[in-house]
C-alpha cells in the first residue's frame, strides 16, 4: 500500500493542501511530537484538522505512537548527536514501543499521509517510521511528497 509523507515548513498553505488534495487524501497522520505551536502557522493541530476537513474532505488523526520523545528531539536539534545517531535511536524507540504490533494498520489505508515539520522526508522522522512499519509489515510503499 502506498503511503505519502509530507512536511509544512517552507510550503505555503496553498502548496500543502495542493499536494494533499492531487492524491486524493483521506486521513492526516500527525507525527509531531509538538503539533499545537504557534510557529506551526496553518499546521497547528486544531486549524489543521479543520482545513483538511474543508479543503480536502480528509480526516485528521493525532498519532503520537510515531511521535520522536523530547529528549531524543532535542538532542538532535541541538546537535549533541548527528542524524545518524538520531535515527538509530528513533527506531529502537519504534521498536521498544513495538509500533508494528499497536498501531492499527488500517489507519494507512488509502490515501493516507504522515506529517511532520521536515520540508523534505530525508532527514525526517516520518520517512523512519515507514521504512519501519514496511521492514515488519512488507507492503508498506512510502511516497514522499
Amino acid at each position: 500500500m502506498e503511503v505519502y509523507t509530507i512536511g509544512f515548513t517552507q510550503r505555503s498553505a496553498a502548496a500543502f493542501f495542493g499536494a494533499l488534495s492531487g492524491i486524493g487524501i483521506r486521513r492526516l497522520l500527525d507525527t509531531r511530537l509538538n503539533n499545537t505551536s504557534q510557529l506551526a502557522g496553518f499546521a497547528k493541530r486544531d486549524d489543521l484538522a479543520y482545513f483538511l476537513h474543508e479543503l480536502c474532505g480528509a480526516e485528521y488523526v493525532n498519532e503520537p505512537l510515531l511521535a520522536p520523545t523530547r529528549e531524543l528531539l532535542d538532542a538532535y536539534r541541538t546537535d549533541r548527536e548527528s542524524w545518524d545517531e538520531y535515527a538509530a535511536r528513533y527506531l529502537a524507540l519504534l521498536a521498544e514501543r513495538r509500533v508494528e504490533d499497536v498501531l492499527d494498520r488500517s489507519l494507512l489505508a488509502g490515501p493516507t499521509v504522515l506529517l511532520c515539520s521536515e520540508p523534505t522526508a530525508d532527514r525526517c522522522h516520518r520517512r523512519l517510521a515507514l521504512e519501519y512499519l514496511a521492514a515488519y509489515w512488507g507492503d508498506v510503499a512510502p511516497v514522499h511528497l
